[in-house]
């Protein structure tokens, strides 16, 4: 695809900085800055090889000088968008930045949209769909365990794993539309039965692949922890002693909590978002209801729960009706202030919580902190996530679009046993493929595209 136009943004984050650049790509890239950008050398970036660094300054209409800077020239096809790309490393303040924006479209340059750079990236086959959120991916990285499943992606391992599922359902519809056109040369057998086991060997790979979705998305998004309890029993404490900075507000007030706060903890290179909830009890008032209810909403969405308990008194029956909830989720009980006289201990709290860890800590004096750090590693471990060199579905979409393609080889699998002529096989056969092809971007509807390319900053 060629674009008749030629965009430019400021590529790097708003503030200031040292450095800060504006890229530009397009057929006209290297002409538009040539009439902006006076080289040292004398030399126009036309006359210039590619990928090579310019000194000099950029000039306003009137020849002043705008900034000095340093210019890099790469030509198409070798750079990200496969045009011409020239990148102006300016000082980075805003005002220079702008003046030198300003500048370039003046001379004809259009200002790119979000993710304008990196979706013509994609459009002219630089890189697929599922590199593109890998993209998104590396800059949102909170940890060097999700920037290592982002660079992976990148890298397309994802993007050849399907690619080779592809592959092999074209060899089977090959087989089978051979058999569809050319029906004379069928043998007695059913040719159905001679790939029935191909079928299933592939939907088990798939369904393998997709075992790899919640695992992908905890290392994406991080792990998500909520931390419940009645009020006034240190859940603010705790969130603010894991993070070792003042977070949440911490009173002896019941209820003070009436939203849920939100903070990533980075435990050991696996990110953990811990969601700070109202203290769940019966309550009057209004605000604090809605609170206590998104503290239930958050549980059901939690992959891990930490319950905090104070062992200072008895428990009474809304907490032991919210152990009872409980049951069958992942749960970290913890006894919170130990260091006042206990009156609960690990030992009478096992009758309530079965085999499901118990940490005893004092958020107020920050004791018991690693050992539930390490309970909540143990977690990670127990589900086995790791970051190897294996493909990973890492969001909604790739695995909406996996569900999809194992459906329709279910399908085929049911077609074959009922019975079924070839030509119906081969129809969830293409719908398998083309499933397939939405995880990495093929035959995607516009709009699809479009929003996902608009969580992009403008430079990107």
């Amino acid at each position: 695809m060629i674009y008749n136009d030629t965009i430019a943004a400021i590529s790097t984050a708003p503030g200031v900085g040292g450095i800060g650049i504006i890229r530009v790509s397009g057929l006209d890239a290297v002409e538009i800055v040539d009439k902006v950008f006076k080289a040292a050398s004398k030399k126009t970036l036309k006359e210039a090889p590619s990928h090579t660094i310019h000194y000099g300054h950029i000039l306003n209409k009137d020849g002043r000088v705008i900034d000095e800077v340093l210019v890099m020239l790469m030509k198409a096809p070798k750079t990200f968008t496969r045009e011409d790309v020239v990148e102006i490393n300016c000082h980075g303040g805003p005002v220079p930045l702008e003046a030198v924006l300003m500048e370039v479209i003046r001379n004809g340059a259009r200002l790119a949209d979000s993710g304008e750079f990196t979706k013509r990236a994609f459009l002219n086959g630089r890189i697929d769909l599922a590199q593109v959120e890998a993209i998104m991916d590396i800059i949102e990285a909170k940890t060097e365990v999700s920037l290592s499943q982002a660079v992976n992606q990148l890298e397309g391992k994802l993007s050849k794993q399907i690619k080779e599922y592809q592959d092999m359902l074209i060899q089977i519809i090959a087989r089978i539309e051979v058999s569809i056109d050319y029906p004379e040369y069928d043998e007695d057998e059913p040719l159905a039965e001679d790939f029935k086991d191909d079928i299933r060997a592939l939907n088990d790979k798939l369904k393998q692949l997709l075992a790899t979705a919640d695992t992908g998305k905890m290392i994406r998004e991080g792990v998500k922890t909520a931390i419940v309890g009645q009020p006034n029993v240190g859940k603010s404490s705790l969130l603010n002693a894991l993070l070792e900075e003042n977070k949440a507000i911490v009173t002896d007030i019941p209820g003070t909590t009436r939203d849920i706060v939100e903070a990533y903890l980075n435990i050991e290179g696996m990110p953990f978002l811990l969601l700070d909830t109202a203290g769940i009890r019966e309550t009057e008032d209004i605000v604090e209801k809605i609170g206590v209810e998104r503290s239930k909403e958050s549980i059901a969405q939690a992959d891990v729960v930490l319950m905090l308990i104070d062992s200072s008194r008895e428990l009474d029956q809304e907490e032991i009706a919210l152990m009872n909830e409980l049951k069958g989720r992942q749960v970290i009980f913890v006894l919170n202030k130990t260091d006042l006289t206990p009156v609960i201990t690990q030992e009478i709290l096992k009758a309530y919580t079965g085999d499901q860890p118990i940490v005893s800590i004092s958020a107020m004096k920050q004791d018991g902190l690693n050992e539930l750090r390490q309970a909540m590693k143990n977690f990670i471990v127990n589900k086995g996530i790791s970051i190897g060199q294996e493909a990973t579905i890492s969001n909604q979409r790739q695995k909406q679009s996996l569900v999809k393609a194992i459906e329709s080889l279910d399908k085929v699998g049911d077609t074959i046993d009922m019975g079924m002529p070839e030509d119906c096989i081969a129809i969830d056969l293409h719908d398998a493929y083309g499933h397939l092809g939405n995880i990495v971007g093929e035959a995607l509807k516009d709009e699809i595209i479009n929003e996902l390319f608009t969580r992009f900053c403008l430079g990107k």
